[in-house]
């Protein structure tokens, strides 16, 4: 298991505690949006429903809606996210690319969080969510963070399989 698939359970139980601190609500019946369903999307999400929140997830591909779907978890494209951004509580965002601008940051619900989980360069645009009073937190690095030996184990454990690829 390669590093950067084998960080995604920590990342994702650094988030839902970083959620459990800044919300002033429980996660259970929480409406939660988790934007991306890749490793740490598909990490997260049942987590989540798992704590008894209500959760959908965005994703361009209709087979990772798909896949959402079958784990019962509602879904969404993200051609129309400022259309039903307004009904969350909480939406985590995992893709690291533009994804949640002015329009899209206009539209969310009134004291909603957004938790931008991506690496650099985020898909938060933190100017606008600045100007419009939106609460973002960017939470980088949260493997390390929340779970430092696991995550050292993972990092260790990477290199050793890359030496062993690559008849070191």
């Amino acid at each position: 298991m390669r590093y950067h698939t084998a960080n995604a359970p920590p990342t994702a139980e650094g988030a839902l505690q970083i959620a459990m601190e800044e919300l002033p609500i429980t996660l259970h019946d929480a409406r939660v949006l988790v934007i991306g369903f890749g490793r740490l999307g598909r990490a997260l999400a049942p987590r989540l429903r798992a704590l008894g929140a209500r959760v959908w997830v965005s994703a361009r591909r209709h087979e990772q809606r798909a896949a959402a779907e079958s784990m019962g978890l509602g879904s969404e494209g993200m051609d129309r996210l400022p259309d039903w951004l307004c009904s969350y509580d909480l939406v985590f965002n995992t893709v690291p690319a533009p994804v949640l601008g002015v329009e899209e940051l206009a539209a969310l619900k009134e004291r909603a969080l957004v938790i931008d989980l991506a690496s650099r360069p985020g898909g938060v645009d933190m100017d606008a969510a600045a100007a419009l009073g939106v609460r973002v937190i960017w939470a980088l690095s949260l493997p390390g963070k929340a779970a430092p030996v696991t995550s050292g184990r993972y990092i260790k454990n990477t290199v050793y399989h890359i030496m062993e690829e690559s008849d070191l």
